[in-house]
């Protein structure tokens, strides 16, 4: 008889855990986020950002005097942008003073539509299709909202879960994702869009202060829609699949929190401060966010090596520090993680130089490495939440990606936010996608930007002891463009 019960007890536990297992299984399957299809905006060449046209811009301006200039060659120059980036339609236009509503909607729609039609041309998705869309754009909130104006320019089903984001800066992108994610945990076998775009031509600042005037030199226009699926069925079809991503959110910090803050000058023009704790912050949080994220994507010998090494080093440090040179020092410090372990490919947010090169630092990679974001800024400016996609994109056109290869996204937001997530290659990519009409120019032997040859003499110690009409000076800068 106890043998019977014990047996009985037995197949009753197998049971149990066989039923456990396929429960997990069956919601793990249902948990993969894949991408099927990208698209990158490329607007039209008259609203090109050259030397010229940047000047002109820049002269419109009636608050800036000669240190003000004085201080957007300096930016501009050291910012890692080059000619090719574009500018909203009203700013090209000379109306940035005085923008409309239709000038705001007007610029996302042209960027949302023509993303959208080359993704569902090239994916064979028809729009009906659809039962998730996110769109982000941080600075603007439209009444219906842009991703009802989507629903309507396509038609879509009445049951078609619509998300609009606004408010959480570079890394929206990422935010939206893992909704879309965490969406397709209750809906088996979906289709989901992700749009991720940035308001421009309302939110050119007009004023004179540094710390607002920056954001005028960094950002452009561009944007891009992505389709996702967790439909098994389909991974074959995927360029990458979403391994995982974590968030970290340091809104606690008042310093943070405003180091990226949208408000108005002292004499009342409204722009996008960006302060200098800013990469203080970016530092702190991104420290955080790889506490997390280092378990879940390096490799376990390499986590091991790291422990160990790391504990030999601070067990031996006072002999290194009493008996050693500072350079022999330095050598046995440097036991940091090594992420290529287990990443081949890092995609930065082209957000700036000083964040790029500061990533670049901290997880000790090489100038091939940082090579896509660097030339992504170069090419096209820091376009917020929609940066990534086109260093993906330049990944791709330099056939970089290879099947079963790690992508690292590294994003960084106001708020402050870090979002970071990892990807895998599905099949070997290579379109050369919107990179496709100058990836051969890339990467150019100089980054020089020509506002330094140009515009250099506005540099001179003279001009301080001058005393000078600005409407002299100005037509001084415009002849040095010509």
């Amino acid at each position: 008889m106890v043998l019977v019960v014990a047996y009985l007890v037995s197949v009753y536990c197998l049971g149990l855990l066989i039923i456990t297992v396929w429960r997990w299984a069956s919601q793990r399957r249902g948990q993969s986020c894949y991408m099927l299809c990208y698209e990158c905006f490329k607007a039209p060449e008259a609203r090109r950002l050259d030397t010229r046209m940047c000047a002109d811009i820049v002269l419109r301006n009636k608050n800036l005097g000669l240190d003000e200039y004085r201080y957007l060659l300096k930016t501009i120059v050291s910012s890692g942008i080059g000619e090719g980036t574009y500018s909203p339609k009203n700013v090209i236009e000379g109306r940035e003073n005085s923008p409309t509503v239709s000038d705001a909607t007007s610029e996302m729609d042209e960027i949302m539509f023509a993303t959208l039609d080359k993704l569902f041309e090239n994916s064979a998705v028809d729009p009906a299709e659809i039962d998730i869309l996110v769109v982000n754009v941080s600075l603007l909130s439209t009444v219906p909202s842009l991703a009802s104006r989507i629903v309507n320019r396509y038609k879509m089903r009445q049951d078609v879960k619509a998300y609009n984001i606004t408010g959480m800066g570079c890394s929206a992108s990422i935010i939206a994702i893992d909704l879309v994610h965490h969406l397709f945990k209750t809906h088996k076998k979906a289709y989901a869009i992700v749009v991720s775009t940035e308001s421009m031509g309302p939110n050119w600042y007009l004023g004179k202060e540094r710390s607002f005037m920056l954001s005028n030199t960094l950002f452009r226009a561009g944007g891009c829609s992505m389709l996702f699926t967790n439909n098994p069925a389909l991974k074959h079809q995927a360029l990458i699949r979403l391994r995982c991503l974590v968030r970290t959110h340091h809104g606690a910090s008042d310093e943070a929190y405003k180091c990226c803050y949208q408000m108005e000058d002292d004499e009342g023009y409204l722009g996008f401060r960006l302060t200098k704790y800013l990469t203080k912050a970016a530092a702190i949080i991104f420290a955080e966010n790889l506490k997390v994220l280092v378990p879940k994507v390096l490799p376990m010998r390499e986590l091991i090596r790291y422990f160990m090494v790391s504990h030999f080093w601070n067990w031996n440090w006072n002999y290194y520090k009493l008996g050693k040179s500072s350079s022999d020092q330095a050598g046995v410090g440097n036991i940091g993680l090594n992420f290529k372990s287990g990443i081949q490919h890092f995609c930065i947010h082209p957000g700036g130089r000083a964040v790029i090169d500061g990533v670049g630092k901290g997880l000790k990679l090489s100038e091939y490495d940082l090579e896509p974001s660097r030339m992504a800024l170069h090419r096209w400016g820091n376009t917020s939440a929609a940066g990534f996609w086109y260093v993906l994109g330049y990944m791709e056109a330099k056939k970089r990606l290879k099947k079963g290869n790690r992508i690292l996204m590294i994003s960084f937001g106001a708020g402050f936010k870090c979002n970071n997530c990892l990807w895998e290659v599905m099949r070997d990519m290579k379109d050369t996608n919107v990179w496709e009409d100058c990836i051969d120019e890339y990467p150019p032997a100089i980054l020089a930007n020509p506002f330094k040859e140009k515009y250099a003499w506005i540099n001179d110690e003279v001009l301080g002891f001058v005393r000078i009409n600005h409407d002299d000076l100005r037509a001084c800068i415009n002849m040095a463009g010509n």
